[in-house]
């Protein structure tokens, strides 16, 4: 089939969300490709919106959607790093299942000859994505993302601690022994969007004690923020793709998990949980133990710990996937230019 490109300013952001949610149905893709993350609050965060459009056969097969800030283009964020701190990941352009080889490469080409000299960025996207573009990568930061690949724990027998290595499992089960002397763990998952609310409001204050210890603000500091999340906990919520777990010992709080579900992946969000005197219970293990047993009864395919090197994803994953945070620049560009001759000279030394 051949292949159509179309480059287009989006005026309804109502009609853009029903065909980017018709085309999610036909597509893998991950929850930060969805409508529900990349449409929320979209009149705020694209000022200056240009949507790449891929038809095949009569049909739409690819959907991107940029922001043009700062000289660039920024793939599903604004370019304001204020606005982009909810931190995508998994990210790229939407494709059919069906769409013809190169759809995404030949999307992110367009996209690229539309920038100009300052290129595409594109944040929390698969390691071997911005070659697609066709220019010249002019910075590149890659990141691990850890997962819990369910499907091997299944094969292995469907016991995760016992694939754990033994100081982690160790840890995992003198923490739950622990918290457990206040009474049995339990999780309660929010299912209305006034439990949803109420529970991101605890998990918000949980969040913010932690981080305003460290002089840090945290993910919800600032009233965009917490503006973001509130409206996307409710979409997520709208279209079954949110699990807001509360865990309990006892009938006392241990934390809250923030988790996105979609295509059979949990991605472990946000959180927050309750100071502990003694630093061998672990509430944030004794709530991710619980958000993984409840993944695996429930068949799903894998529990992503997301972008990061922090110990205790890379002690309680089984996988990793490498995400790259990359700009790309023309090739026939100042920077494009300035960048070959320095490969160049890099590859001759």
């Amino acid at each position: 089939m051949t292949l159509a490109l179309h480059l287009e300013t989006p005026r309804d952001w109502d009609a853009l969300g029903a065909a980017w949610e018709a085309l999610e149905a036909r597509a893998e893709a991950s929850v930060f490709q969805s409508w529900a993350w990349v449409g929320c609050l979209a009149a705020e965060r694209y000022e200056a919106p240009l949507l790449v459009r891929a038809e095949a056969g009569g049909a739409c097969v690819g959907l991107a959607l940029f922001n043009r800030a700062g000289g660039a283009l920024h793939l599903h964020e604004s370019g304001d790093p204020a606005r982009d701190r909810p931190f995508i990941e998994h990210n790229g352009p939407l494709v059919a299942r069906d769409a013809p080889p190169g759809t995404r490469g030949a999307m992110l080409a367009a996209a690229l000859r539309a920038a100009g000299g300052g290129g595409l960025r594109l944040s929390g996207v698969p390691a071997g994505l911005p070659a697609e573009a066709g220019g010249v990568i002019w910075h590149a930061r890659p990141r691990p993302a850890p997962w819990v690949d369910l499907d091997a724990v299944r094969a292995a027998g469907g016991d995760w601690l016992a694939t754990l290595s033994a100081n982690a499992r160790s840890q995992m089960r003198r923490s739950d022994r622990l918290i457990a002397e206040a009474g049995p763990i339990a999780a309660q998952e929010a299912t209305s969007a006034e439990e949803a609310s109420r529970f991101l409001d605890e998990l918000m204050a949980l969040h913010a004690a932690r981080w305003d210890g460290r002089g840090e603000g945290g993910a919800f500091a600032t009233p965009f923020l917490r503006r973001f999340h509130a409206a996307l906990v409710q979409r997520l919520l709208a279209r079954g793709m949110l699990e807001l777990l509360r865990v309990t010992a006892g009938g006392s709080l241990v934390g809250v998990l923030y988790n996105l579900r979609h295509g059979g992946m949990v991605s472990a969000y946000q959180s927050g949980w309750a100071a502990a005197q003694d630093p061998q219970r672990k509430p944030g293990l004794a709530c991710h133990h619980q958000a993984i047993r409840r993944a695996l009864a429930r068949g799903d395919r894998g529990y992503d710990f997301l972008a990061g090197e922090a110990r205790y994803k890379t002690s309680l994953a089984n996988a990793s996937r490498e995400l790259v945070w990359a700009t790309v620049v023309p090739r026939l560009s100042l920077r494009g230019l300035v960048g070959r001759i320095a490969r160049r000279g890099g590859a001759a030394g």
